[in-house]
């Protein structure tokens, strides 16, 4: 429906006709010869049945002659149109000089045949219409002068009006002649004038040309609006919020990849501003600014139009973002803050400094991928044991020429609804993550996939293998259990999705391939018959250096000091677990920023005890996971039962045995969990914090 601000029939192919039977009829004409769609929707309107092929008389003598509109058609389209047409070449005649009254014998001729014709025929309309065509393969050539002294003339009149509603813009020709496929000079420019000045009706005018045979002016308005957006954002804020409203996709594709590196950029400012520390908020912004700088480089040795046109806007944006990261550390400094470096709602990422030892593990992958046998690898730990930010920073690890290509199937590969679209997806996300470790990888069209997907695929990592040269490829396939999900539910193959992985595992020797997940192969069986040989990598808590280091080194320059037996304190209720040491430690902080800024800076063991209370809190979504999916309900009736004893109690297995009979299955899933251990005949938790959220069930 047209918005009630827009002028009547402006800026759509199906204006309704003018009332008056006259001009009507010369707006039909004018709809043949210009404007071809307008015709073909008024023919709908009238009847579904009625084409630029059909006849009024024939639809007439079907029966439908109580279509009032039918009829009206058929007396402009059979009386007043020859009538109409056939004075208009009485006129011309007239102004070559041809006595009046051969004029008006030809005129009384012509219309008499051309209604006879017409009516006898049925196919004055018809001839109408090819006659158009005719016209119209020469006619847009011979007029493009006069259309563009016409189109200036708007523009002129509009600006002098201010773009006040209702703006001209609406009788340029690129709104009335379809067949004008020449380029209209100045109109991109009247309508970003329009769009400033009258935005709704600039809105339309942009929705219709972008459909139209001028749709590179709306192309060149929109960049340039792109533009404009992205030059007004001058504070991180604005910068952060920018992805939300580009539409990268849409445009010709060198300014397409421009905006995506905006996008990006925005996109990771975004990030870095959410994040709850300022510590962490200059870290991933000290990237950004890296990132802004190699842009610039970029577009600096670009010579393109538009690379051109966003050069200042990237300049400004590095300035601003570099500004910014030196308000932060001097608020950080006036305040005599402590800046939490922890990270503990998503995993560690490559870029961020705080990721802690694992070197065991790392030489213990590094010696199974050198295996002449190509065993698959599976990095099995519990949640939050850091399985994914070891995957994130593995690179650091492992030699250089084993290139860690890592790939998250709880996001797109295993949310697609069929085969091309997860191998797809699976590409992409290899593509990324190679594009991380500075090698590129070609890219896998989706149409590609739809015919023979497995095939298609296979063919695409050939390429990949050229690509990597002479590295190893560690494809490392993260939370392997949704995939799984995926397969049980039947929207994946089981036959062809793992028995591609093990096709890829047999036969490719330039891939090993890595899952993750907190579950062994053998409780999928369906892994187990495809993945033979799976040798088992486990990831479990730090050691005791590596947790010392996590809680006292953290990262260069950690402001915040211990005292001993505070460390000593962290390190016995949370076992070394890194995810529990990043929760307690962060909640520190947040304390130690609260007091004096005498004491501020040195950490003591009543702060450690006075943190307990709130990372139970924040962490509740862990505790909570534990206890909703990890355990049944006679695994949390025996963790509250433990938990109930006190810290460091170890309750006998013929204690738990008379409260809990018939539970050897639960106990023996409890220590595969990790959360209890066995110790002298009975059994106890392995971490004080867990025990201590279990003491409130």
């Amino acid at each position: 429906m047209t918005s009630p601000q827009l002028p009547p029939n402006a800026y759509t192919d199906a204006p309704q006709q003018h009332p008056n039977l006259i001009l009507g009829s010369l707006q039909l004409l004018f709809w043949l010869v210009f404007r071809p769609s307008a015709w073909r929707n008024h023919l709908e309107r009238i009847d579904p049945a009625l084409d630029s092929d059909s006849s009024p008389i024939i639809l007439l003598r079907q029966g439908r002659w109580r279509n009032l509109a039918l009829w009206r058609l058929f007396i402009q389209g059979y009386f007043i149109l020859p009538i109409l047409v056939n004075l208009l070449l009485g006129l011309v005649l007239w102004t070559l000089g041809e006595p009046i009254a051969n004029i008006a014998f030809r005129v009384a001729v012509g219309v008499a045949v051309g209604v006879a014709v017409g009516v006898a025929v049925g196919v004055a309309v018809g001839v109408a219409v090819g006659v158009g065509v005719t016209i119209n393969s020469w006619r847009p050539v011979l007029s493009f002068p006069f259309l563009i002294l016409w189109n200036s003339l708007l523009y002129r009149l509009d600006k002098g009006r201010n773009g006040r509603s209702s703006c001209l813009l609406r009788f340029h020709s690129a709104f009335w002649d379809e067949w004008q496929h020449l380029h209209l000079p100045g109109l991109d420019k009247h309508l970003l004038f329009i769009i400033e000045n009258n935005p709704v009706e600039g809105e339309a005018a942009l929705e219709y040309l972008n459909t139209s045979p001028q749709r590179w002016a709306a192309q060149a308005a929109q960049i340039e609006l792109d533009a404009r957006s992205l030059q007004g954002c001058t504070d991180v804020k604005a910068i952060g919020k920018a992805h939300r409203s580009l539409v990268t996709g849409e445009l010709e594709s060198e300014v397409s990849h421009l905006l995506q590196i905006f996008s990006r950029i925005s996109e990771d400012v975004d990030a870095a501003l959410n994040q709850a520390s300022t510590y962490n908020q200059r870290l991933l912004l000290r990237d950004v600014a890296d990132k802004l700088n190699l842009q610039l480089q970029n577009f600096a040795r670009s010579s393109d139009k538009y690379t051109a046109r966003f050069y200042p806007i990237i300049k400004s944006w590095r300035e601003i973002v570099t500004n910014y990261i030196d308000e932060l550390a001097k608020i950080t400094e006036l305040r005599q803050q402590i800046d939490s470096p922890y990270i503990t709602g998503n995993p560690i990422t490559l870029e961020q400094e705080i990721f802690t030892g694992r070197d065991d593990i790392g030489l213990r992958i590094e010696q199974l991928l050198l295996d002449h046998r190509r065993p698959p690898l599976l990095l099995y730990g519990q949640r939050r044991m850091g399985k994914t930010s070891l995957l994130n920073n593995i690179g650091k690890l492992l030699p250089n020429n084993i290139i860690p290509i890592f790939v998250d199937l709880q996001g797109a590969p295993s949310s697609a609804s069929d085969h091309a679209g997860f191998l797809y997806n699976l590409a992409r996300e290899m593509e990324k993550s190679a594009k991380k470790q500075g090698v590129t990888l070609p890219s896998l069209a989706r149409e590609v996939l739809e015919s023979d997907p497995f095939t298609y695929f296979d063919e695409w990592l050939d390429k990949v293998e050229q690509a990597l040269e002479q590295n190893t490829a560690l494809l490392a396939l993260d939370e392997f259990e949704v995939l799984d999900n995926a397969i049980a539910k039947g929207r994946f193959n089981e036959q062809d999705v793992l028995g591609m992985l093990r096709h890829l595992i047999q036969h490719r020797p330039r891939f090993k391939v890595l899952l993750a997940g907190s579950h062994t192969i053998e409780e999928y069986q369906r892994w187990a018959s495809y993945l033979i040989n799976v040798q088992v990598v486990h990831i479990s808590y730090l050691k005791e250096a590596e947790a010392r280091q996590l809680i006292e080194r953290p990262v260069k320059d950690f402001t915040l000091r211990y005292e001993p037996n505070a460390v000593e304190r962290v390190l016995q209720l949370t076992r070394c677990h890194p995810f529990l040491v990043q929760l307690l430690c962060a909640e520190m902080i947040v304390l130690k920023n609260e007091q004096d800024p005498s004491i501020r800076r040195l950490a003591t063991l009543a702060d450690v005890e006075a943190a307990i209370p709130e990372a139970l809190q924040s962490g509740g979504f862990f505790f909570a996971d534990i206890q909703n999916n990890q355990v049944d309900a006679t695994g949390k009736d025996i963790l509250c039962f433990i938990a109930a004893q006190g810290e460091g109690v170890i309750v006998s297995r013929q204690t738990l045995l008379q409260q809990f009979p018939d539970a050897d299955i639960t106990f023996n899933l409890l220590l595969q969990r990790e959360l209890i251990e066995e110790v002298n005949d009975g059994y106890g938790f392995q971490v004080e914090l867990i025990r201590r959220w279990f003491v409130s069930k």
